[in-house]
């Protein structure tokens, strides 16, 4: 789908809710140059139809080593299909050269009749704690 040549990219779509929760991760980061960040996942799909995520786009900023994108399929090995009410959640880990950044992208879902929508990952924060409290970072919706 993403990345194929002539193709419009799908429309955006309210039928997905994602919560994101990003949480600095002290033990496998190794400052000043490296710096963990373990984000977790909630999807709910609020809407009437089933639907298949399968493929994401994220847009990654580090305040020292600058902006990427990251596109693939799925999301950690899975492409799970939600029916209505249905949540899945997962986690993942982003890892930045700078001391903060941020994320956000799209999900790439296909419904049982073919129709193709994005559901926004709203953007969220990612900084290192400036003490050694607890450093979760606070939910982010969409």
């Amino acid at each position: 789908m993403a990345g194929e040549p002539g193709r419009r990219p799908p429309v955006l779509d309210d039928q997905m809710r994602i919560t994101v929760r990003p949480v600095y991760a002290r033990g496998p980061s190794q400052p000043p140059l490296r710096h963990v960040f373990v984000y977790f996942i909630r999807i709910e799909n609020i809407g009437g139809d089933t639907a298949q995520l399968f493929w994401r786009h994220w847009k990654i900023h580090d305040t020292l080593a600058g902006d990427q994108e990251v596109e693939g399929e799925g999301v950690v090995g899975q492409s799970p299909v939600l029916a209505p009410g249905d949540v899945h959640e997962y986690n993942s880990f982003c890892v930045l050269e700078g001391r903060s950044g941020h994320m956000e992208g799209f999900y790439h879902f296909r419904r049982d009749d073919g129709s193709v929508f994005r559901a926004p990952i709203p953007r969220f924060e990612l900084r290192v704690p400036r003490n050694d409290g607890p450093a979760r970072g606070p939910d982010i919706r969409a």
